[in-house]
C-alpha cells in the first residue's frame, strides 16, 4: 500500500471527523466537534492518504506538564485513528513512527497520551505512567472519619459553573504543580471541561459546582452532575456524578466530599477518574464504601533519553548506567550514564558497562515516578547487570504524590 503522510488542513477537516467515528465507532455530537477543533493544532496533525483518501489520523496537543521537579514542554498525542478497512496494513505503524520523529525533530523529549485500547502503544514505546481509581460510594451509611481535618474559616458556596469560571483557573493554576501529570489547561480545553450541552449531560442534568473558600479566597471547587431517581418505594435514589475535584489543602479537600457525599435525596456518588492515592481511601471511616476500581491513566513514551532524564528531578541520589533498547527511536538505544545528586542530574551516552537492561516502555512508564522499576524486574521486563542497580535507580525515580492527568485528551 503506497502511503502519503502529511498535516491536515482546514479543508480536510469532516473528513478527518469521519475518519476518527468510522475508527471508534461512535457518532460525535456537533458541539463536541466544535471543541474538538477549537482545541486542534493543524500543524501538528498528521495524516495517512492512500490515493488521496484520508485513511488514518493522529494529532498533537502542546501542552506544559508537570513531571517530578516542576513543569516540561510535553507532546499530547491524541485522535488517533485508522479505518477498519485499513487495519493491519502498516497504516497507524507508519502514522506513529512519523510523529515520534517530529516530536525528536521539535525538541519534545516526552509524549504522552491515553490510551482508547491499552495493548496497542507498547509497539510504539508507550509506558503504563499513571493509574487512576474510579468509585462508587453509597452515601446511607457513609461517613468521614473522626479524624478528616476541618478549618472553621472555611465555608461552601453553590456558585454556576458558567459565571464561576476563573474560580476554577485560580484553584487549578494553584493544584498544577502539586502532581506530575497535571497540564495547564488553555481557554479552549476549559471550554470543554465547562461544556454543558445537552449531549454532555447524558441523562444526569445541568453542571454544578460548589467552591471552598475563606476570606481569602478559593481553596478548591467540585464539579458535577445529578442525576435524580426514586425508587418502586418513592426513596430517594439520585446519583452524583463527580466530574472533576481539587482542594488546595486537607481541610477544604475534605469539606468538598463531604458535601458531595451528603447532599439531599442522593444515594451514591460516582467518580470515574480520581488519583490512585487519592485522599479519600484514607479519609471514610470505612474505606471499603469506594468500592473502588482501578484503570490506566497516562502513557508516557521517552522521545529522547538524553533530554528528558535530566529534566526531572530525582527522590535520592543516583550513578548508573542504563542500557535502553528502543528499536522505534534508534537515537535512544544505547547506553547511558544517569548521574543526579543535589543538583542538576546528567546523562550522557557512554560505553561502560550497563548496570541495568531495560526497554524505553519501562522507562517511561518510571518517568512520572509512579512506576517500580523493581516491580517491573519481577515481571521480567527489566534485567538487572549489576547487584543493587534496578533499586537505586527505582529509588531515584520514585515520587509523591503519584501522577495522574485527571483529564483526558
Amino acid at each position: 500500500m503506497s502511503l502519503t503522510l502529511r498535516p491536515m488542513t482546514e479543508s480536510d477537516w469532516s473528513e478527518w471527523i469521519s475518519v476518527d467515528e468510522e475508527a471508534f465507532g461512535n457518532a460525535f455530537p456537533a458541539h463536541r466537534v466544535g471543541l474538538f477543533r477549537n482545541n486542534t493544532e493543524f500543524d501538528r496533525s498528521l495524516g495517512a492518504f492512500e490515493g488521496g483518501r484520508l485513511v488514518g489520523v493522529t494529532a498533537v496537543c502542546s501542552f506544559t506538564m508537570t513531571v517530578p521537579g516542576g513543569p516540561i514542554p510535553v507532546g499530547g498525542v491524541t485522535a488517533v485513528g485508522v479505518l477498519p478497512s485499513h487495519r493491519r496494513r502498516g497504516v497507524l505503524t507508519a502514522l506513529m513512527t512519523r510523529q515520534l520523529a517530529d516530536l525528536h525533530e521539535r525538541g519534545e523529549a516526552v509524549a504522552a497520551l491515553y490510551a482508547s485500547e491499552a495493548a496497542i502503544y507498547g509497539r510504539f514505546g508507550y509506558g503504563r505512567a499513571a493509574d487512576t481509581l474510579f468509585f462508587d460510594i453509597p452515601t446511607r451509611g457513609t461517613a468521614l472519619a473522626p479524624h478528616a481535618p476541618a478549618d472553621p474559616a472555611l465555608r461552601l458556596r453553590i456558585v454556576r459553573p458558567a459565571e464561576s469560571r476563573e474560580v476554577f483557573e485560580k484553584v487549578f493554576e494553584a493544584a498544577l504543580d502539586s502532581r506530575p501529570g497535571l497540564y495547564a489547561r488553555t481557554s479552549a480545553r476549559w471550554d470543554a471541561v465547562l461544556s454543558d450541552h445537552e449531549a454532555d449531560q447524558n441523562g444526569a442534568g445541568p453542571l454544578r459546582a460548589v467552591v471552598a473558600e475563606d476570606d481569602g479566597g478559593p481553596r478548591g471547587y467540585a464539579l458535577f452532575r445529578i442525576k435524580a431517581g426514586v425508587t418502586e418505594h418513592d426513596e430517594p435514589d439520585g446519583e452524583l456524578r463527580l466530574k472533576e475535584l481539587f482542594g488546595l489543602d486537607p481541610a477544604a479537600y475534605a469539606l468538598l466530599w463531604r458535601h458531595l457525599l451528603e447532599r439531599d435525596l442522593v444515594a451514591r456518588v460516582k467518580a470515574w477518574s480520581r488519583p490512585s492515592d487519592d485522599p479519600l481511601i484514607h479519609l471514610l471511616a470505612e474505606p471499603r464504601r469506594l468500592r473502588a476500581g482501578w484503570l490506566d491513566d497516562l502513557w508516557v513514551r521517552i522521545v529522547d533519553v538524553e533530554r528528558a532524564l535530566p529534566a526531572r528531578r530525582y527522590a535520592a541520589p543516583v550513578d548508573v548506567v542504563v542500557e535502553v533498547e528502543d528499536t522505534v527511536c534508534p537515537w535512544n538505544a544505547g547506553r547511558w550514564r544517569l548521574t543526579a545528586g543535589t543538583g542538576a542530574a546528567r546523562c550522557a551516552p557512554t560505553g561502560e558497562a550497563a548496570d541495568l537492561v531495560l526497554p524505553v516502555t519501562a522507562l517511561g512508564a518510571a518517568y512520572l515516578g509512579g512506576r517500580s522499576l523493581t516491580a517491573l524486574q519481577a515481571a521480567g521486563v527489566v534485567r538487572e547487570a549489576r547487584a543493587g542497580a534496578v533499586r537505586e535507580l527505582s529509588a531515584a525515580l520514585s515520587w509523591e504524590p503519584a501522577p495522574w492527568a485527571g483529564l483526558v485528551f
